[in-house]
């Protein structure tokens, strides 16, 4: 059967996540709908990653067999045009090998969080970011990130319904840069662990704002208890950026 692999942009803010589930509308059942009704088959769409409520993406990837094939530009243009209105958009349609697969063949996942660090309430922004009023230093964030940076037990920043093996991952990027008002964390991993971004940026979010000092992220991380992790931090600003394979 044709495969094809998509890249996709969305804004979570309406959605239950990335999975279709009962308790509301999914992304993915949104795109499985629209191929639908391009194609007039029952598609599966396969996803790399599974972004939680109100999670945001500007790189996820997916992939989806057709029984005819299709170029890849109108796939992609037909797709769209059934998904209209839903703030999703497939930015991209490329035709793989059958063996490709958009979730166990990524060997990397880029998440970006934002930041606004300002008084003012957010307009443009507004459930595309985190506000925090409290004035962050980024240089102390930066250097708390630092210890988070490689291979660990990650059981600290792991939500208690995560369904991962093993809480032992690899975080090869961790980074956290002022840009005017704007606080930009970057991570990379081959994998992440249900809430790990979000849970870090939270106890960051402690550093910055002098609650916690840069060596109490070292000391959070060795306790391997989820009781040390600061709050975590709400969904409106994380983005997976892209996925690498």
């Amino acid at each position: 059967m044709p495969r094809y692999k998509l890249t996709i942009e969305y804004d979570g803010g309406p959605y239950v996540g990335w999975q279709q589930q009962a308790n509301g509308p999914s992304v993915q059942e949104h795109i499985a709908r629209a191929a639908r009704a391009f194609s007039g088959e029952d598609v599966a769409v396969h996803g790399a990653g599974r972004t939680d409520a109100g999670v945001h993406a500007r790189g996820q990837v997916a992939h989806v067999d057709f029984v005819k094939p299709h170029e890849a530009g109108t796939v992609r243009d037909a797709i769209n045009h059934h998904l209209k209105p839903e703030p999703i958009t497939i930015l991209s349609v490329d035709a793989v090998a059958e063996d490709f697969e958009a979730r166990f063949g990524a060997v990397r996942r880029r998440y970006l969080y934002r930041i606004v660090n300002r008084r003012s309430p957010l307009t443009l922004d507004a459930g595309l970011a985190w506000r925090v009023q409290a004035p962050l230093d980024a240089d102390a964030m930066a250097e708390a990130a630092a210890f988070l940076i490689g291979n660990h037990d990650f059981t600290t920043f792991r939500s208690a319904e995560c369904q991962a093996r093993s809480p032992v991952k690899t975080l090869d990027r961790l980074e956290a840069v002022r840009t005017g008002d704007n606080i930009l964390v970057q991570a990379e991993a081959r994998s992440f662990m249900h809430h790990q971004v979000r849970s870090i940026v939270g106890s960051l979010k402690c550093v910055g704002d002098g609650k916690w000092r840069p060596h109490d992220m070292r000391k959070a991380l060795d306790a391997r208890d989820r009781a040390a992790c600061g709050p975590v931090a709400p969904a409106d600003g994380l983005y997976l950026m892209g996925v690498d394979y």
